[in-house]
């Protein structure tokens, strides 16, 4: 297994710069709720956990930020979780205790975050241009739908629903011409934020 590094800055008394110490990526999946039952922990990529644990009813992230998929091999319904407890699986907005997958978020932004969206695929239509969060496209810029997208610098999460609720999907640096690109079957977005770890 190859571990992964993020850092954090820790400024020692009487030292004029941060000392930069390494942080593991690290993710615990248990089978039963608060953390109790088996458990399976990670520090990698991981296709397929299932045929270590059952089911999936609590997490621990200690380090970095992770997309947990409920289908082997990064399929089907994808949570993000960034540092943090999720003592159930309501606390990350699963539907169900099924698990299978996981890879990390890798956050190269530098602190810098843009991005665009379209009223129409292929960056038609409308555009609207963003560095901050949105809890409701509807109300912050009057759209119903978002057809295509350009992340400028950043990673963010696209929400089904108003809020930051419902289905989730990564979006990395780069084009999305519709909405095939970022793994979603239809244009419904209600709501988008930036990863900040």
């Amino acid at each position: 297994m190859f571990l992964v590094f993020s850092f954090l800055g820790i400024k020692l008394p009487n030292s004029p710069v941060p000392l930069f110490i390494p942080l593991a990526l690290q993710i615990t999946f248990y089978e039963d709720k608060h953390f109790q039952g088996r458990h399976y922990d990670c520090d990698c990529d991981c296709a397929d956990f299932h045929m270590y644990l059952s089911r999936c009813n609590s997490i621990r992230v200690e380090g970095g930020t992770w997309a947990v998929y409920e289908r082997p091999n990064f399929a089907g319904s994808m949570y993000i979780l960034p540092r943090g407890e999720y003592p159930e699986y309501q606390h990350w907005m699963g539907l169900n205790d099924r698990l299978s997958s996981c890879r990390a978020v890798h956050l190269s932004s530098g602190g810098q975050y843009k991005i665009q969206i379209f009223e129409k695929g292929d960056f038609n239509g409308q555009m609207y241009e963003t560095t901050e969060d949105c809890p409701s496209i509807m109300e912050q810029f009057h759209m119903r739908e978002v057809h295509s997208s350009k992340v400028l610098d950043g990673v963010w999460i696209f929400y089904e629903l108003p809020n930051y609720r419902g289905r989730q999907y990564l979006l990395d640096k780069k084009e999305y011409r519709k909405p095939i690109d970022w793994g979603a079957a239809s244009p419904a977005v209600q709501s988008f934020r930036r990863i900040v770890e």
